[in-house]
């Protein structure tokens, strides 16, 4: 919306600008530009031209900054051109600056996640100078075009180790097909970490450890799914219950750290899973009993198709009963 209203500002004007007295704007979020992707741009580029033009401000001291169209500019000066058309736009104030490349960047699906939350610190930043104590999660939504639910996610991103992010930076300078580690392996990795040092399964130092062991095995590809390192959240639950010793849990993930094959998975088959499978059929059943107690408290008739189904239940209850009994 913010874009299409800089387009069709009646104080910008179309002029051509040598792209070597345009100047990138630091507070673009899009810190990272593939390769790959420039060159596919260059070529239709040098085929047909720029057919959009950038958007720019100029400075007191005659310099043009992009608002929009940076892989455009960085396509031009690549092919030499010696200019581009650019609506030149009033120079913004600084939070307005950061405020408009979050609001023009909003309609792009390739933001990356992690430059995102640093650009979305800048802008924190500055909200805060402004008004003279830190923006809300509301406020700084509003500020950057994005629900609460996105500014919690970026922060959550900030609130990473800087072992990490410069790791995940290092990441998406690679073409995509060949990114392997993830800004959600490393949170989820972290999160389940997080929940083992609550339930005192692990300390600090061996928080830290299994987290980069998480890491290294993304980076393997030993572990490939996002969500494996919530199994781990899963079992500090049933320490939690007490539904096992957290000797046993304590035990395979020490195996985690320190040894390089073994995964999650590996430590869930060897720990919980008979507990959590039952856990959760002690839930699913508690739900049923609740539902066929209110059929009953509203004096339904029971109808053939939820008979037949109540006779099968009723008979693997019996057989599971049997058998537990010997």
């Amino acid at each position: 919306m913010a874009e299409n209203r800089l387009r069709t500002d009646p104080g910008g004007s179309v002029r051509l600008i040598d792209p070597a007295n345009i100047e990138r704007n630091p507070q673009n979020p899009r810190l990272i530009f593939r390769e790959d992707e420039l060159k596919s741009l260059q070529e239709s580029i040098a085929g047909q031209g720029i057919l959009v033009p950038l958007t720019v401000y100029q400075t007191e001291t005659g310099d043009y900054i992009i608002l929009d169209g940076e892989r455009r500019w960085r396509c031009a000066l690549r092919l030499g051109l010696t200019s581009v058309p650019a609506i030149v736009q009033p120079q913004p104030d600084p939070v307005t600056n950061i405020m408009m490349m979050f609001a023009i960047h909003k309609t792009r699906n390739d933001w990356d996640p992690l430059p995102t939350a640093i650009k979305l610190f800048d802008l924190q930043q500055a909200l805060a100078e402004r008004l003279g104590r830190p923006p809300t999660e509301k406020e700084l939504g509003a500020a950057a075009s994005l629900d609460r639910g996105e500014v919690r996610r970026y922060r959550n991103i900030m609130a990473l180790p800087e072992k990490y992010k410069r790791q995940l930076l290092a990441e998406l300078k690679k073409p995509r097909n060949e990114q392997v580690l993830t800004v959600d392996h490393v949170l989820e990795s972290t999160r389940g970490a997080l929940a083992l040092r609550k339930q005192a399964i692990i300390d600090e130092t061996e928080e830290d450890k299994l987290v980069d062991a998480l890491v290294a095995k993304f980076l393997d590809k030993l572990l490939t799914s996002t969500v494996d390192p919530r199994l781990l959240t899963r079992m500090a639950g049933a320490v939690h219950r007490k539904e096992i010793d957290d000797k046993l849990i304590r035990k395979v993930v020490i195996r985690l750290i320190n040894e390089k094959s073994y995964t999650i998975s590996d430590a869930f088959r060897d720990s919980i899973e008979k507990v959590d499978f039952e856990h959760g059929t002690e839930q699913l059943a508690e739900r049923v009993s609740n539902r066929l107690v209110e059929h009953l408290e509203r004096s339904y008739e029971l109808g053939d198709g939820l008979e037949q189904t109540l006779r099968e239940l009723a008979s693997v209850i019996r057989r599971i009963l049997r058998d537990a009994r010997g």
